[in-house]
């Protein structure tokens, strides 16, 4: 990371600054870090109703993975995620989903690959990466895919629910976080990675044309936005940069350049869009550079250049 960069990075907040020195102790005496820490004890939460809300309880222990604590920093939650797992394997999240929609419209404990990826995601970076359970989630999940990425599937509770779009398409957000999960552990899903990475790329390249289950790559997915949650341009060229083959593609390159693009001329860039509920971060306002913006594009950067 550039010197200059990374000194007016933990400059501007210091949970960066314990997060770059790897201080958990720093870390997790953090308020905004205790406040999501005791939000997260009332695991599995309230109904999900959206998984695109940031406030969703899976991506804040996304966000909790993603700066560094592990299992042993937050063992009663572990302990709550690990007592609500599906016969199949996948952790299990509360949901409610009407008759409208396919659903029975009572609630229930189930999954949907638009969120099991993501827990056993942040699990297996917690230091769970070969548990037994973690590692039956991974495996059923992982054999979901089709040809050309992964489409909605839920579990059986939810049958016959399925997504906004034809079902031979693929699911761009499940592919996204599906490729996040089976990045880390490389070469055993080879095939998997390929198929997901493609899928993403051509996705990009014909953004005009395809838009699998609504998800569009047009003005509001380009928009720099942070944390790293949802279907936008910063978090696909992030989880894309996980594999050295695809950081040499001309489309990820493209992608890349288009976040390049937004870099102030001293190599700060600032939130475009913004997550209402995460109010108080500086990356919940467009006016000035962000700190946290900023420091997903270097890791990216660093990540290429590995």
């Amino acid at each position: 990371m550039n010197k200059t960069i990374h000194q007016w990075i933990i400059s501007k907040d210091s949970l960066l600054n314990a997060i770059l020195d790897k201080d958990k102790k720093k870390i997790i005496r953090d308020e905004r870090i205790k406040s999501i820490i005791n939000e997260l004890m009332n695991w599995p939460g309230t109904v999900l109703n959206s998984h695109k809300s940031a406030k969703q309880s899976f991506h804040k222990l996304e966000f909790l993975a993603d700066i560094g604590l592990t299992y042993k920093d937050i063992p009663e939650i572990i302990s709550k995620i690990k007592g609500n797992v599906s016969e199949e394997g996948p952790f299990v999240l509360p949901m409610n989903i009407s008759e409208n929609y396919g659903g029975t419209g009572t609630d229930t404990l189930a999954w949907a690959i638009c969120d099991a990826p993501s827990i056993t995601y942040s699990m297996a970076i917690m230091g769970l990466k070969n548990d037994n359970a973690v590692i039956k989630s991974l495996r059923y999940l992982a054999a979901l895919i089709d040809n050309n990425g992964y489409r909605c599937k839920v579990s059986k509770e939810l049958n016959p629910f399925r997504g906004p779009g034809r079902k031979d398409d693929p699911c761009p957000y499940a592919t996204l976080i599906m490729l996040r999960l089976l990045n880390l552990y490389g070469d055993e899903f080879k095939k998997e990675i390929e198929i997901c990475s493609e899928c993403l790329l051509r996705l990009w390249v014909m953004s005009r044309e395809e838009h699998p289950y609504m998800f569009y790559m047009g003005t509001d997915f380009r928009k720099l936005k942070a944390p790293l949650f949802w279907y936008d341009i910063l978090n696909v060229v992030y989880i894309l940069s996980g594999n050295k083959k695809t950081c040499k593609d001309k489309r990820f390159i493209s992608m890349l350049n288009e976040i390049y693009s937004k870099s102030y001329p001293d190599g700060k860039y600032k939130a475009e869009s913004i997550y209402m509920s995460w109010k108080g971060w500086d990356f919940s306002e467009k006016k000035e550079p962000s700190a946290w913006i900023t420091y997903y594009v270097e890791k990216i950067k660093e990540r290429i250049e590995m």
